[in-house]
């Protein structure tokens, strides 16, 4: 993650799921709270409802890799938590992006690419 750090402890998640604004939908929870850094800070949460310890990391690897490759569209100088929901764990990479990414942009995350941006980002996924 060239742009976030990682939230580790407990007092960071404490602070921001009280602070926060959230949203979810049937896959993930995504609280966001303004830290005042120039950049993201991302802590991924799942719990035990959801698997076994090889099922939680898959989902928090694929929840960090959707991240990853979003995380230059996305406006700087938030702590974000995502968590993840039970329903997740059958579903594909494609779908935990898909749910990702539309929490982001509810939350008002995503910001507009320029016009030379959004040619570059053409170019990389028709490689």
């Amino acid at each position: 993650m060239i742009f976030s750090e990682s939230l580790k402890k407990n007092q960071d998640f404490q602070r921001v799921y009280r602070a926060a604004d959230s949203r979810a939908n049937r896959y993930l929870v995504l609280y966001r709270l303004e830290n005042g850094l120039s950049k993201n800070r991302i802590g991924i949460s799942v719990s035990k409802k959801v698997g076994n310890s090889v099922v939680r990391h898959h989902m928090c690897r694929l929840i960090r890799e959707s991240y990853r490759l979003n995380e230059k569209s996305l406006k700087p100088g938030y702590d974000l938590v995502v968590v993840v929901r039970p329903l997740a764990k059958s579903r594909s990479y494609r779908e935990i992006e898909s749910a990702l990414l539309h929490l982001m942009k509810l939350q008002n995350l995503v910001q507009e690419l320029s016009s030379e941006n959004k040619d570059e980002k053409n170019l990389n996924r028709n490689d």
